[in-house]
């Protein structure tokens, strides 16, 4: 595990983790994801959005809203889970792994219930975010959020009204 964030390290022995992307995912189920992930970005059906999601592995709750070009993990979208009644906002990018130069990382990614996620926020690897939290807009999300917090900016910090 990783300290700063819950993730588990794997060691390569390359000089380049990404260079062997397809030693780590079969190649199919990527291509599979990414067409899925990128199909959701578009599509108008917030229903159709989550059965569509739920495809690839993700566990994503009833009521649940992915907006336009939101973007999720196409390499391990098995290790994101969001809760219900959630809003993903606009051109979110939700990560489950980091690819580095002699190691790759994957950590779960857990959004739990009644979270409002601002448009254009990058959440990574490893996180979880609390019931009833709200992110702002525009934020790096590379720690935990607390259930009930109102959070934001880079680096992350609490805020309030």
């Amino acid at each position: 595990m990783h300290s700063a964030r819950n993730l588990w390290v794997h060691k390569t022995s390359t000089s380049n983790s990404l260079t062997r992307w397809y030693r780590i995912k079969n190649p199919f189920r990527v291509v599979f994801n990414f067409f899925v992930i990128y199909s959701v970005r578009y599509c108008p059906s917030l229903a159709l959005k989550r059965v569509l999601l739920r495809a690839t592995g993700m566990k994503v709750g009833a009521s649940t809203s992915i907006a336009l070009s939101a973007t999720f993990d196409i390499f391990f979208p098995e290790l994101i889970e969001i809760g219900e009644n959630c809003i993903i906002g606009y051109n979110v990018t939700v990560l489950a792994h980091e690819f580095l130069i002699d190691e790759y990382r994957t950590g779960r990614v857990k959004i739990g219930d009644n979270v409002m996620v601002g448009a254009n926020t990058t959440v990574l690897a490893g996180v979880t975010i609390g019931d009833n939290a709200q992110v702002s807009a525009m934020t790096l999300v590379n720690k935990d959020v607390l259930k009930n917090a109102k959070v934001g900016g880079v680096p992350l910090r609490s805020i309030s009204r």
